[in-house]
């Protein structure tokens, strides 16, 4: 698989959020379309049905309680006419029998409101990963850079390149976006402990070792000054 394919696999997903209050919408689509992903927006039971059936979508993002039909309703009649399109369902109904409803009526997975946007994010790639990649999608080719995603092995200019079970997350998390600048925070929040407090001091030290380790000739990890790191795309 040539680098053009892993980036589209990663980057280039298109979904549909189907929500009806207009606020959430906005948000949901402004965010996801900043990190990378095509939206479709659909605000009620009818509309979400005509555009699952006229595009071919990667992943549903689903409200519960929209015009037309609730949302475990919805599923339930895709999942009858055979549509098999992850759903990551997103409510404010957060009792246990609503979630067991939800996973019952044909959900991947449910993720009450509030929450956080970078835990969306999180089980949105969990979606993806489980229901979407071909087995050769778990190993990318970014240039003189190949990562084995289920082996844990990372080889750069066909030397490979032994990495502790932090580092190896630390690149591969800024994989999932190359060329994208990653904020030290989101790197915090993805690997290390929920409820710290960020310590841009330790990611640095990660960053550095995994410099010299991948070799510096150049250097393929980017400082972003006031922002975070990039991985860089060689040709």
């Amino acid at each position: 698989m040539n680098g053009s394919r892993a980036f589209k696999y990663i980057s280039r997903v298109k979904l549909l959020v189907v929500e009806d209050e207009a606020p959430m919408a906005r948000f949901l689509a402004q965010g996801l379309t900043e990190e990378g992903y095509a939206v479709d927006v659909a605000e009620n039971a009818e509309e979400a049905d005509l555009l699952l059936a006229a595009c071919d979508y990667d992943a549903v993002i689903l409200d519960v309680m929209i015009p037309g039909c609730d949302g475990f309703t919805l599923c339930s009649r895709w999942r009858s006419r055979g549509v098999q399109t992850p759903v990551l369902f997103v409510t404010a109904r957060d009792a246990v029998r609503d979630r067991v409803r939800g996973l019952d009526a044909g959900g991947d997975d449910y993720l009450p409101k509030p929450f956080a946007f970078d835990e969306l994010l999180a089980r949105l790639r969990a979606l993806l990963r489980r229901s979407q990649a071909p087995l050769s999608a778990r190993v990318l080719h970014l240039g003189s850079l190949t990562i084995d995603l289920d082996e844990r092995r990372v080889h750069r200019k066909g030397r490979e390149v032994p990495l502790s079970p932090r580092e190896f997350q630390l690149l591969a998390h800024l994989a999932e976006r190359p060329g994208k600048v990653v904020t030290r925070t989101a790197l915090w929040d993805r690997l290390w402990s929920s409820g710290t407090e960020p310590d841009s001091n330790v990611i640095d030290v990660y960053v550095r070792s995994l410099r010299n380790k991948l070799g510096r000739d150049p250097d393929l990890i980017e400082t972003v000054r006031g922002a975070g790191y990039r991985l860089r795309v060689e040709e």
